[in-house]
């Protein structure tokens, strides 16, 4: 029977090899949400001060309309912006002000 040191032992070395099996997922996963919230952050950059469409903030945030769509649409869910007045067949988005929102 193994003691619960030989156990802490052999359970570190196989947390250590998944570590290493897993490394390039790792990596590469934390890279991407990294730029997942840079694209987040462009975007809100964008509406602070000012309600914009889609296609203005792809232009000023340099992203594909699409992937700005993805995230008004994410950003909306959760409350971070709201959806304004159509200009010219496009709702205008705008930051939720957090100064006036009550708990």
């Amino acid at each position: 029977m193994e003691t619960s040191e030989e156990l802490k032992t052999a359970g570190k070395e196989q947390m250590k090899a998944l570590r290493e099996a897993r490394k390039d997922f790792i990596r590469n996963a934390s890279a991407k949400m990294k730029e997942q919230k840079k694209q987040i952050e462009a975007i809100k950059e964008q509406l602070r001060g000012t309600a914009r469409t889609v296609p203005e903030l792809a232009d000023a945030a340099q992203l594909e309309p699409a992937e700005v769509l993805w995230w008004i649409a994410t950003l909306k869910k959760y409350g971070e912006i709201i959806e304004g007045d159509k200009d010219d067949g496009y709702y205008r988005y705008s930051l939720v002000d957090r100064a006036t929102c009550s708990p």
